[in-house]
């Protein structure tokens, strides 16, 4: 018998994953260019030509034995996160240096490790809605409570007199994620000072410490000058996941890191925490190739006029349509309402014409559904008649 944990987890898997399975399935029946498949943040954009290069000139010129070894510390090779931290600080004028980087396994494997470094049971993480689903496994993961804001469905901006009042002496955490899966919004300036503000204030009044984690694999993916802040600068107990997944489209590498900057409390022991979280949850290490590969595409972008051409396209085509949706600010997600209210039975009815959105209650907030830009151009506008058709049956 697999144990009780895994149990309700299975029970609960991903609906993200279920329905691109299901697109899978229906591609094969009705050919794929006839199915519209909106499941999955998996990027459509190739990595950069510079990643190629970059791995090519590498395995001609590392030894094999070295790069394809264990690396001599967790948090993965020195001159790896030097550049790193260089790179921020040249960005968004930090201090960093190299024992402020830990590579990770993607953002996921970073979140991993610093729940794992800071969790005791029964510690309390709050999240804001709509938020990415797996922040409740991976805080139950170690045994972590995850408290949940609800949305401000109005502009999806984080509610903060209702997370002040969801802050208690048990609170060891808090996660947000900017610009935001699912509903593509970045957190204003003004929403990031008040939120530390509050964050202080409760650390003040419970003789805690509450470390924000700043999830960030979207941050690079952001349009019309939109300008995402970086949190380390409003409020020193912050950590930040960040993923190269999106920003070199290098989602099946699963290469990231986190920055725990020397303002954190107790910053030594956290950063050696992390350290030892990556071995043994059995990451061991970074991969090693993917390390190299980041240092030498530092600079490197994804195009996200594709992404852009396809937001716009699609969010004007819906909303002409008679869907209400807010413009995104960055990701490639739109988040949907439902013009059903129950949205998983929306989500069915879009199913009839082979198109595939997942259902808002995946994201913590029932009554809408995300839909996922990062698909061929050609996928976008041959759907949009699917989509009138299925604006139709709900008089829209």
């Amino acid at each position: 018998m697999i144990s009780k944990k895994m149990e309700n987890m299975v029970a609960n898997s991903s609906a993200i994953r279920a329905m691109f399975e299901e697109g899978n399935r229906l591609a094969k029946i009705y050919g794929p260019e006839n199915v519209f498949d909106f499941s999955l943040g998996n990027p459509n954009v190739p990595a950069p030509d510079a990643v190629k290069n970059a791995i090519n000139k590498i395995l001609r010129e590392e030894d094999p034995v070295v790069l394809h070894g264990y690396t001599n510390s967790n948090a993965g090779y020195e001159d790896v996160r030097q550049a790193v931290a260089e790179s921020l600080n040249e960005r968004f004028g930090t201090q960093f240096s190299a024992k402020n980087i830990t590579m990770t396994v993607g953002a996921a494997g970073g979140l991993n490790v610093i729940l794992k470094a800071l969790i005791n049971p029964g510690d309390e993480v709050i999240a804001f809605a709509p938020y990415f689903g797996e922040y409740r496994s991976y805080t139950d993961n170690y045994d972590g409570v995850l408290v949940e804001v609800s949305p401000n469905t109005v502009d999806f901006q984080p509610k903060l007199d209702e997370f002040e009042r969801r802050i208690t002496a048990k609170t060891k955490a808090v996660i947000v994620n900017s610009p935001n899966n699912p509903t593509g919004v970045v957190y204003s300036e003004s929403t990031i000072r008040k939120m530390a503000a509050i964050m202080e204030k409760k650390q003040s009044e419970f003789g805690t410490e509450i470390y924000l984690i700043s999830d960030e694999p979207y941050r690079e993916l952001v349009y019309d000058g939109v300008e995402v802040p970086y949190l380390t600068k409003y409020y020193d107990n912050t950590v930040v996941g960040y993923s190269y997944s999106k920003s070199l489209s290098l989602p099946g590498e699963r290469i990231g890191y986190l920055v725990i900057p020397d303002e954190a409390a107790d910053s030594e022991k956290l950063i050696h925490a992390a350290n030892v979280a990556t071995r043994i949850l059995g990451f061991v290490n970074a991969p090693t190739l993917q390390q190299k590969v980041v240092k030498a595409c530092l600079n490197e972008k994804t195009d996200i006029s594709y992404y852009d051409r396809n937001r716009k396209t699609l969010y004007n085509g819906l909303k002409e349509l008679g869907f209400e949706c807010i413009k995104p600010e960055g990701a490639f997600y739109l988040f949907v309402k439902s013009p059903a209210a129950d949205e998983k039975s929306f989500c069915a009815e879009a199913k009839k014409h082979n198109i595939l959105i997942v259902p808002g209650t995946s994201f913590a907030c029932p009554g809408y559904v995300r839909i996922a830009y990062c698909v061929s151009y050609e996928t976008i506008v041959n759907s949009l008649p699917k989509f009138a058709e299925l604006a139709k049956t709900y008089h829209l």
